[in-house]
C-alpha cells in the first residue's frame, strides 16, 4: 500500500480580495495575472487562497479580459 505525501499548511491563506476591500477588475491586468499560470490557465482557489466569491469573480474578470485581448488565451 502506498503512503501519500500530504502536506498540510499550518494556516489558511486569506482572500487577497477580501483583506483589502477591493473589487475584482477585469482590467487590472497585473492583478489578474498573479492568479495565472504560466501556461495562462487559471489557478485553483487552493492555490490562490481566494474565497469562493471572489474566485467566481476572477474567474469571470480573467475571461472577460482574454476576450478584450488584454490577456492570452494560452502561451506557448
Amino acid at each position: 500500500m502506498r503512503k501519500r505525501n500530504i502536506q498540510q499548511n499550518s494556516e489558511p491563506k486569506e482572500c487577497l480580495f477580501c483583506t483589502e476591500q477591493r473589487g475584482v477588475d477585469y482590467k487590472d491586468v497585473e492583478t489578474l495575472r498573479r492568479f495565472m499560470s504560466p501556461y495562462a490557465r487559471i489557478l485553483p482557489a487552493s492555490r490562490t487562497g481566494l474565497c469562493a466569491k471572489h474566485q467566481r469573480q476572477l474567474a469571470q474578470a480573467i475571461k472577460r479580459a482574454r476576450f478584450l485581448v488584454l490577456l492570452p488565451y494560452t502561451t506557448k
